[in-house]
């Protein structure tokens, strides 16, 4: 009886290895970023709280101990205040110039009702600009904040000049100049905190 012989297996070659590429992957799909904004709103307080928050902590900002024999430190609040009114028209109602040059006057060191009165018609006066140009690029935004600017600055220092007996709106020109170069950069932080007040973490 034959036995029957067993056969070996075949051993095939090896495949050659082909490296695989890593590809980058993102942290986060585009359909996943709108998933989670479906969902999702902004804080009420802090989409509407942090336009006054930061204008009230610039007037802050001149509450400083230094002291210059001429006025050279900008109106940082008003430029935030302008800002803030430019970019989002209607984010800060009609009345805001009341309390809020109610509180740059704790802190400015101008006469007591200067702000409450100037912050008003910096408000009516944009009204005005709103309702005859509709349409405005940034350099007319900026030649209407120039102009505002400018007003306050120069009636800011009428009113501390009568206080003072001295002729202050001589001396605001240096003022007057940074003043207007700064607008660009307090729109541009303006900008980057609507971003920041518009970021969705509530959940619905």
């Amino acid at each position: 009886m034959e036995v029957p012989k067993l056969s070996r297996p075949r051993l095939s070659p090896p495949r050659p290895v082909v490296p695989r590429i890593a590809v980058p992957r993102l942290p986060m799909r585009p359909e996943d970023i709108v998933r989670n904004r479906i969902d999702r709103a902004p804080l009420p307080l802090l989409a509407g709280g942090l336009p006054w928050a930061s204008i009230m902590l610039t007037a802050m900002v001149s509450f400083s101990p230094i002291i210059a024999s001429a006025p050279v430190l900008p109106p940082l609040a008003f430029i935030m205040f302008l800002s803030w009114r430019i970019l989002r028209p209607g984010l800060l109602p009609i009345w805001a110039g009341l309390p809020l040059g109610l509180f740059d006057d704790l802190y400015s060191g101008q006469p007591f009702g200067s702000g409450i009165v100037l912050w008003s018609l910096a408000l009516l006066a944009m009204e005005v600009i709103d309702e005859r140009f509709l349409w405005r690029g940034f350099l007319q935004d900026w030649l209407a904040a120039s102009s505002l600017i400018a007003a306050y600055i120069l009636l800011a220092a009428s009113f501390a000049g009568l206080a003072a007996g001295y002729p202050l709106p001589l001396a605001s020109g240096p003022q007057l100049l940074i003043s207007i170069a700064l607008f660009p950069v307090m729109t541009s932080m303006v900008a980057w905190l609507d971003r920041v007040r518009l970021i969705p973490l509530r959940r619905l």
